[in-house]
C-alpha cells in the first residue's frame, strides 16, 4: 500500500530520481577501521585474561568481563562489516582478476570474525588481524599504493598494514 501511495505521489509531482552505484563517494574506502577493530578484539581478549588473573571481587570481574565480551563482539562484527563493504562495493572485475584470492580471504575473515565472537581466544584475534592485514595489502595494491607494516602505538602493539603516503 505504501508503495502505491509513493508511486502515485511521484507520478503527480514528477519528482526527480537519484541513483548511485556506491555507498560512499568513489575511491573513499580504507581498511583502517577494520584493522583497528581487529586490534580491539585482541585487546579485549588480553583484558579478559588480566581480569581473570586479578585478585578482585566477583562483581568487579563480572563487570569487566561483561564489558569486554560486549566490546569484543561489536569489534569483531565491525571487522566483518568493514571488510564486506570494501569487498562488495570496491572490488570489481579488474581487481578481482588481478587478485582472485580475495574471495577466499574475505570468507576466511568472516569465519575468523565469527570465531572471535564465539571465544575469548587471543590467537583467534591474532589470526583475524593477520587476515585483515593481508586484505589491506591487496586493497592498497589495487590502488598502486605501497604498504609497510608498523607496530600499533597502543596495546596490543601488534603489526598493522599502513599505506606509504
Amino acid at each position: 500500500m505504501l508503495h502505491k501511495i509513493l508511486k502515485s505521489t511521484d507520478a503527480l509531482f514528477r519528482l526527480p530520481s537519484a541513483q548511485a552505484h556506491c555507498d560512499v563517494p568513489c575511491k573513499v574506502y580504507d581498511p583502517a577501521p577494520a584493522l583497528i577493530a581487529a586490534l580491539s578484539v585482541i585487546r579485549m581478549a588480553d583484558i579478559m585474561a588480566e581480569a581473570e588473573a586479578k585478585d578482585s571481587s566477583a562483581l568487579e570481574k563480572a563487570n569487566t568481563l561483561t564489558r569486554c565480551v560486549m566490546t569484543k563482539e561489536e569489534e569483531a562484527e565491525k571487522v566483518k562489516h568493514e571488510v564486506r563493504v570494501i569487498w562488495g562495493d570496491y572490488f570489481k572485475a579488474p581487481q578481482l582478476e588481478e587478485y582472485p584470492q580475495v574471495h577466499d580471504l574475505v570468507h576466511q575473515i568472516m569465519m575468523k570474525g565469527s570465531a572471535c565472537k564465539q571465544t575469548a581466544n587471543r590467537e583467534n584475534g591474532e589470526t583475524l588481524l593477520e587476515l585483515v592485514n593481508q586484505f589491506a595489502e591487496i586493497f592498497w595494491a589495487t590502488k598502486g599504493v605501497k604498504t609497510t607494516r608498523k607496530t600499533s602505538p597502543y596495546p596490543p602493539s601488534a603489526l598493522v598494514v599502513c599505506p606509504e603516503l
